[in-house]
């Protein structure tokens, strides 16, 4: 998993409405900051905008489900929740995985050891 240093939305593709924001991500899944608790084992219809430095389209969609929602260490106010993608087209998950070497990085700036008991 690497830190996402990009602030990037990602939105509920039906209602267009804000879920969170990317705070990791790896190439099986990744984990948002969230606003509101989300509820486990729940698969989302996800759109996120893309930037003409990953992808030549201006947006994607894909479905993950979330594995787990637990109250942020540093912000009791909101929630770090981790998602598995469930399915993404091939050419998408080439734009994910463009996303993580573009704005992933391997610093984290959060308490690693809170970090590792994650699951994905």
């Amino acid at each position: 998993r690497k830190e996402f240093r990009y602030y990037q939305p990602v939105h509920d593709d039906g209602t267009m409405s804000l879920v969170g924001h990317l705070a990791d991500i790896s190439s099986g899944g990744f984990k948002l900051d969230c606003q509101q608790q989300i509820p486990v084992n729940t698969d989302f219809r996800f759109r996120i905008n893309l930037t003409p430095e990953v992808a030549d389209k201006q947006f994607m969609i894909f479905v993950a489900r979330s594995r787990w929602c637990r109250i942020d260490p540093l912000d009791p106010c909101a929630y770090n929740v981790g998602f598995q993608l469930v399915h993404i087209s091939p050419d998408d998950f080439e734009i994910f995985n463009r996303m993580i070497e573009k704005y992933g990085s391997a610093h984290m700036q959060r308490n690693i050891d809170l970090r590792r008991s994650y699951k994905w």
